[in-house]
């Protein structure tokens, strides 16, 4: 594999839904072999399988819980398959969730510090970096205020700024780009041109046509877990507004088996 390349071969993840309700402690225990035999797989993902090259830019299209965010977490490393396989090779930035590993307790300064020590820098490192992140993230002064205190603008701010300048092979964004001002979304969009200029693989989940194509010429569009389309962005969307649109007399897309 080349540092930045991104494999998924026939990737499924399954999670064990419980159908019986249990309201109170005894019923837990009287009946938790019981409600364990009851259980049944829910397939967010299934037979994924993709190829994203070093320095490629595609964006995740589909339906709401069609699978995109699993799939990206399923990337950066966040979940584990339960079938198949994903490699990727690199540095990864994921910003999947605002907040995600993030402290609410802590100030914005010491969650930056915490962040750089969880993706693997230094101190030193993370200090070199400090002024950036935040002049990037213009908070200012909330810098230094418990984040809990934090608007989702601020927190979006915040997330963006540290995943920018933490030099990835590999960034993933889930949406994130639709939380804060224009101005602010604007300079996020021009600092993964930025990205995508100097090589960066880049994964990109968006209901905004607008937005994937500024950013992709490539899109796959996930239908109930599965990918049903694999082409050009322009494409993918009208894929996926067309299944959106139920089926027709007319020819119909073949999902993926």
């Amino acid at each position: 594999m080349r540092t930045g390349e991104i494999r998924i071969r026939d990737a499924g993840v399954s999670y064990r839904l419980y159908r019986e309700k249990v309201t109170t402690l005894k019923e837990a225990v009287v009946n938790r072999f019981r409600h364990l035999r009851t259980s049944e797989s829910f397939w967010a993902l299934r037979h994924v399988t993709l190829t994203i090259a070093p320095g490629e830019a595609i964006a995740l299209v589909g339906h709401n819980g069609s699978g995109k965010s699993t799939l990206l977490k399923t990337i950066a490393g966040v979940l584990t398959p339960s079938e198949g396989e994903v490699e990727t090779l690199g540095r990864i930035s994921p910003m999947i969730e605002l907040g995600a590993g993030f402290d609410p307790e802590l100030t914005g300064r010491d969650n930056v510090y915490l962040n750089g020590a969880l993706l693997g820098f230094s101190r030193k490192q993370m200090e070199a970096k400090f002024d950036r992140i935040v002049a990037f993230s213009e908070l200012g002064d909330f810098i230094d205020m418990p984040i809990k205190s934090y608007s989702s603008g601020m927190y979006a701010r915040l997330g963006f700024a540290l995943a920018q300048d933490v030099e990835p092979d590999i960034l993933i964004i889930d949406e994130v780009l639709a939380v804060g001002d224009e101005r602010f979304r604007e300079k996020c969009r021009r600092r993964i041109l930025d990205f995508r200029t100097a090589g960066v693989t880049f994964c990109y989940v968006s209901h905004s046509l607008e937005s994937a194509a500024q950013l992709c010429p490539r899109a796959a569009v996930l239908h109930h877990g599965r990918v049903a389309f694999d082409g050009a962005v322009e494409d993918a969307w009208a894929a996926y507004r067309e299944m959106e649109r139920g089926p027709s007399p007319g020819p119909q897309i073949d999902l993926a088996p």
